[in-house]
């Protein structure tokens, strides 16, 4: 089915215009970005398949590789580059609100759910720093160490360097587990208090270090242990 043949208020680009983006679908809004179909598949045809390959999931089709992207039948180099930068730009809008809001960061579960959006679905441990001030807003986060499928070490002078230069009082480690288990290593704990001591000689608090997996996660402070 052409898309000429749809009515025309429900062509992607003509209802975007009429009744503004939010109505529209995932697919329907990947497929404005994609343009125009190919091999007798409509752009929104297309985009559903696109999506089907993600499992429906935007947070999955945005760590997807340019390779995997371009695997799929209407989608090359030029419009797989184009769909992950406005997946990146997506990211980047909820991390600019979530340093715009003036929360004070006192629990773990809101460490979980601003850096849940930026870990969620990776294939290999990363490492990041949330600096707080002495009234615990967030001053900045900050990519620490990739890692290699589920193996990934504390870059414990990178941090201490970064929390003076931000002049922060406290810092928040988080690091993902891609297993889907939340639950600490003993590498984990051991990098954790080397971290602690280190940030600790120059007056500086770690606060907490969360742990993310899928669905949950792993607080150190909450569990007592390691001593903060």
């Amino acid at each position: 089915m052409k898309m000429m043949d749809y009515v025309p208020d429900e062509r992607p680009r003509e209802k975007l215009r009429l009744r503004g983006a939010r109505s529209l679908s995932n697919a329907e809004l990947l497929a404005i970005l994609l343009g125009s179909g190919t091999g007798g598949k409509n752009v929104l045809e297309v985009a559903q398949e696109l999506m089907a390959c993600a499992d429906g999931r935007l947070t999955l089709l945005g760590t997807m590789p340019l390779e995997r992207l371009m695997q799929q039948k209407g989608v090359g180099e030029v419009r797989a580059i184009g769909i992950s930068a406005a997946l990146e730009l997506g990211r980047r809008c909820f991390e600019e609100i979530a340093l715009m809001d003036k929360r004070s960061i006192t629990r773990p579960a809101q460490v979980y759910q601003i850096m849940l959006p930026v870990m969620k679905n990776l294939d290999h441990e990363e490492s990041w720093v949330l600096y707080l001030n002495r009234a615990n807003y967030l001053l900045g986060k900050e990519l620490i160490t990739v890692g290699r499928m589920e193996t990934t070490l504390i870059d414990v002078p990178r941090i201490v360097r970064k929390a003076i230069e931000k002049q922060c009082t406290h810092v928040v480690l988080v690091h993902n587990h891609p297993s889907g288990q939340a639950l600490p290593s003993e590498a984990d704990i051991q990098q954790t208090d080397i971290l602690r001591k280190a940030l600790r000689a120059v007056e500086i608090g770690l606060m907490d270090h969360v742990i993310l997996a899928e669905d949950s996660f792993f607080s150190f402070s909450e569990e007592q242990l390691v001593k903060m």
